[in-house]
């Protein structure tokens, strides 16, 4: 790393969420001189943090960004192991299906606690600045050029080398791509919303087995609970919006959860869960994918303003961190020439975040679908057994994606051959079977009975032939 160049380069990093922070922290150990620009308040001060409460699951792709700037064990301690998904049928039964082996496991961490140690550890570095109620006007991101508006309500230019655009989902720092020719944009909103729910603790310790992510699937949809540190769990029920929309009263409420998640009830209280479920309406979740993350050598893109992704993988968070890790990694790679960069970084990455995203959107239907399945908890069955035998060729697609870093696109290439090969081994071994059971019955028949089914396929193969020369074309 040439620190000597680094010093004489300014960057502006807008938005100070979890992946704006995270970025500030490996620009300013870089040595560039960092400003972060939020919008909001600093959530360390402020009475009552706004936008989402929703659990995140912290896994490997994650820790080793965090670990890259020292704070991976401080974050970890914070988190809550979750070793298996617990799945909980509509009899009341649970049930089990690990993550992966005894030592691999998910962190349940809270979004708001996570923000505010990131922001802490910018503040840490000399170089790094962090300005709150600084709205982000206008962006001009061929000259290096911003416009910001801040609580003195005076529009200021700022003039950098970069422009990192972490600002979320509906990233104003994207607008100024779109307006370019060549660059491709879409965006989905699911037929699903979201909804916070609380299950608080009981006697002082969880109400549930706190090392699990819970799961209430029912097809076409589902809930979850992920456990605090304060031994609440925080519940998340995912359905159409036109499903929430039929429950209006408190008793619509009562009867749609006694009618699919009874065992759920007692855990919440019939009162709180009446409250809590009016007090905000379902929440939209969209996905966003676009090309290209940059815009000559001044602007790139990172984290949700490049590629938001339904939550259902686990992995918008971690998709995220590992942005801001590989453009560390490339920036060593390229001794900080963000002209080298900026371009290697979005033919890199691309294909990863669009991948990750089609993933999150199949991870849907198998929580809250396939996992009542037989057939897939065989698959897993076979997945596991395969990978104890072969670990290093066959990896189930859950472990590609959150226990390595294994590339997202690659993870899916893999997983479509795996499955062909399980597939077709399946096919083969059945019909090996079918055919070894039919000459054992054949084998053990007596004589008389033999000769009498050779008879009947004589016949039968006679009576065929005679009709097909019948046949008007014969």
């Amino acid at each position: 790393m040439d620190s000597t160049n680094s010093k004489k380069k300014k960057v502006v990093v807008i938005g100070g969420g979890l992946v704006g922070a995270l970025n500030a922290c490996f620009l300013a150990k870089r040595g560039f001189q960092v400003d972060v620009y939020e919008a909001r308040e600093d959530i360390r001060v402020a009475k009552f943090a706004c936008g989402r409460s929703i659990n995140l699951a912290l896994s490997h792709r994650g820790r080793q960004a965090l670990k890259a700037v020292g704070l991976e064990d401080q974050v970890v301690s914070q988190g809550i192991p979750m070793r298996a998904r617990m799945i909980h049928s509509l009899s009341g039964t649970k049930s089990a299906i690990p993550y992966g082996t005894k030592n691999q496991y998910i962190l349940s961490i809270s979004r708001e606690h996570l923000n505010k140690d990131l922001l802490t550890a910018v503040e840490k570095y000399s170089t790094a600045k962090v300005h709150f109620g600084h709205k982000l006007l206008n962006c001009k991101p061929e000259e290096g050029i911003i416009t910001i508006l801040g609580s003195n309500q005076v529009p200021v230019e700022v003039t950098c080398d970069l422009i990192v655009g972490c600002d979320g989902a509906y990233s104003t720092v994207r607008t100024q791509f779109m307006k370019r020719a060549r660059f491709n944009y879409s965006q989905q909103y699911i037929p699903h919303g979201y909804m916070e729910l609380t299950i608080p603790p009981k006697n002082g310790e969880y109400a549930m087995e706190p090392n699990y992510l819970h799961i209430w699937p029912r097809n076409t949809f589902m809930m979850i609970a992920l456990p605090n540190q304060n031994r609440s769990f925080t519940c998340t029920l995912f359905m159409p919006f036109e499903d929430f929309e039929k429950l209006t009263t408190g008793s619509d409420v009562l009867d749609f959860f006694q009618k699919y998640f009874p065992d759920s009830i007692p855990l919440m209280g019939e009162e709180a869960l009446k409250r809590d479920y009016f007090l905000l309406p379902a929440q939209p979740m969209i996905a966003v994918k676009c090309s290209a993350f940059h815009i000559g050598s001044q602007c790139v893109l990172m984290g949700d303003a490049a590629h938001a992704i339904v939550p259902f993988f686990g992995q918008g968070m971690n998709a995220g961190f590992e942005d801001c890790l590989v453009f560390d990694e490339l920036m060593d790679k390229y001794h900080n020439d963000l002209s080298a960069c900026l371009p290697e970084f979005s033919r890199f990455r691309i294909p990863d975040d669009h991948a990750i995203s089609d993933l999150s959107m199949y991870n849907y239907i198998e929580m809250r679908a396939h996992v009542n399945s037989r057939w897939f908890i065989f698959q897993k069955n076979i997945e596991k057994c395969l990978h104890a035998i072969m670990p290093s060729t066959f990896i189930p697609l859950y472990t590609m994606v959150t226990f390595s870093r294994i590339r997202y696109h690659e993870a899916v290439l893999q997983w479509n051959w795996q499955k062909k090969v399980i597939n077709r081994g399946l096919f083969f071994f059945g019909t090996a079977t079918a055919l070894s059971g039919t000459c054992l019955f054949i084998t053990y028949m007596s004589p008389m009975v033999q000769l009498k089914m050779l008879w009947n396929w004589i016949t039968s193969f006679r009576s065929t032939e005679n009709l097909f020369l019948k046949l008007p074309w014969n």
